[in-house]
Parts: structure tokens; sequence; C-alpha cells
């Protein structure tokens, strides 16, 4: 549906209303996905920093992983103290400089992201209305949007 007649309002100009679309969706699809991983215990952040460890296919430094979240936060520490809990992650300090902190995932985490990654693609799939080439032109207008 389009997003006037969903929020009830008009816009002044298409820039406008595309920033509210923008918006409206990314908290959309924010809730959505908030909900889907509460079925496993995590928090969008939480689940972000898993991710960012898998990725770095080894232990990486706690400010490394605040650079390389997307949503921004100023608990991190706490998300990954809750990650470590529950057997997720685990912390290494350095030897060399002590407030120098590494990270990285346990099997158990690789395990938990496996699962997700396999229930994700059919409980999530936000882009099944739009085609592989209006996903690429959608994530090239995002990215000139952030200038």
């Amino acid at each position: 549906m389009e997003i006037g007649k969903v929020i009830q309002s008009r816009f002044k100009n298409a820039k406008q209303k595309a920033v509210v679309n923008l918006r409206y969706t990314s908290n959309f699809i924010g809730n959505i996905q908030n909900n889907y991983m509460a079925n496993f215990d995590l928090s969008m952040a939480q689940f972000n920093i898993l991710r960012i460890l898998r990725g770095a296919n080894g232990a990486i430094s706690v400010n490394q992983v605040k650079d390389r979240m997307i949503e921004r936060s100023p608990n991190t520490t706490r998300l990954m103290d809750k990650l470590i809990d529950k057997g997720l992650m685990e912390r290494v300090r350095c030897e060399e400089d002590r407030r120098v902190v590494y990270v990285s995932i346990t099997n158990a985490g690789l395990s938990l992201l496996s699962q997700i990654d396999v229930d994700q693609e059919t409980k999530l799939n936000f882009t099944g209305n739009i085609t592989e080439e209006e996903a690429e032109i959608l994530s090239q207008l995002l990215d000139k949007l952030r200038g």
C-alpha cells in the first residue's frame, strides 16, 4: 500500500515522501526482525555482533566490532556480556596491552547463526516483491542518499 494511504498523510514533495517512506519501512522491517530474533533470545544488536564476529574469521577488538555495527549502541559492552553469558562469544585480553580486549564467536554462536540463516530465508523475506535488479537499484539509491 502506498505510504500516503498507510499513514493518511500528504507530502510537500516527492523527497519528503521518500524520507517518510524510508523511515516507515525501516521501522516496519525492524519490528518484524526484533520479534523474530526474540525467538532466539537475541536482540538485533546482538545478532549484528555475532554476524560481525563470524565474518571476522578470528578474534577482533571490541572497538573493531563497535566500528562495524549497523546501529551504533552505547551499551555494546553490555550486549557482549550477555552474549558471553549465553556462551555465544568469548573475550580475551591482549597480553601486550591490557586495555585492549579481543572477542570472538564460539561454536555455539556459529551454530545459532547457521540455524537463523536457514530459518530466516523462509520467514523473513522482505524482498520477495522486488527483482534482483530492483534490489540493486534500491541499494544504489540508498548509498547515494547517504552521500
